[in-house]
């Protein structure tokens, strides 16, 4: 069961590395429109961070006037987050321990969470957790690449030494470079279409509010490569059914 949550980023160097990022490029799209899906669908200031790595995202939310809890399985990336953030409310959590938290939350995240939970049975399990750890009337907010961003080139990300991506189906590895960190060794994911997406959601009696693929307008300081036109990220609302 401990294997269901892994987590490619745990290691001390890739840790440091990734502590670095605030949301560059790329990365700035899967955020830029959060605080309105927030205002529209969230009632309430409390929020789990699931998946929170370094804390980036947790503190994101904290400064949007939520009381938030990041959790992660990675104690290099939860190092990092208490050493940047010495007042904030980091756990370390195993997939028989999600569900234990103790209280309920009227926003949960999940940023790029999903992309490194690598089979379908982990997936439906970690859903089937958060969504136990909904509030009534709370929202479950999953940040995702599509599986476009493992075929083409972005400002943040290169995938042109990886074509054997072009053949990887719903739970296949893919492998994508992060440009914007001075670590360059690849980053292994799971690819996930949104009609599977869709399947795991219903499977865990969670509906979908909203999604979201934000694309570049091509007025931001950014010299976009794809994002114009072919979107990165999925953004999905979703509530229990």
């Amino acid at each position: 069961m401990e294997q269901s949550f892994r987590n490619v980023y745990d290691d001390r160097q890739r840790a440091r590395a990734y502590a670095q990022l605030d949301f560059p490029g790329t990365y700035h799209l899967a955020f830029r429109d959060l605080p309105t899906l927030f205002r529209k669908y969230v009632q309430g200031t409390r929020a789990l961070d699931f998946g929170c790595y370094t804390g980036r995202s947790t503190r994101f939310l904290q400064r949007l006037g939520f009381a938030t809890v990041g959790v992660d399985i990675s104690p290099a990336m939860l190092d990092l987050a208490r050493t940047t953030d010495p007042r904030g409310d980091y756990r370390l959590v195993t997939a028989a321990t999600l569900a234990k938290i103790e209280q309920t939350f009227d926003l949960i995240l999940a940023a790029f969470t999903f992309d490194n939970i690598p089979t379908d049975a982990a997936k439906v399990e970690a859903l089937r957790s958060l969504r136990q750890l909904l509030a009534p009337g709370g929202s479950l907010i999953v940040v995702v690449s599509t599986p476009a961003i493992y075929l083409h080139e972005w400002a943040s990300f290169s995938t042109r030494d990886f074509p054997e991506n072009r053949r990887a189906r719903d739970g296949d590895p893919v492998r994508i470079i992060m440009l914007d960190l001075p670590d360059r060794r690849p980053v292994e994911d799971v690819v996930c279409s949104d009609a599977h997406y869709r399947e795991l959601f219903a499977h865990t009696d969670l509906i979908v509010r909203e999604l979201a693929n934000p694309l570049a307008t091509g007025a931001e300081p950014v010299k976009w490569v794809s994002e114009t036109c072919i979107a990165p990220w999925s953004v999905y609302v979703l509530g229990a059914a």
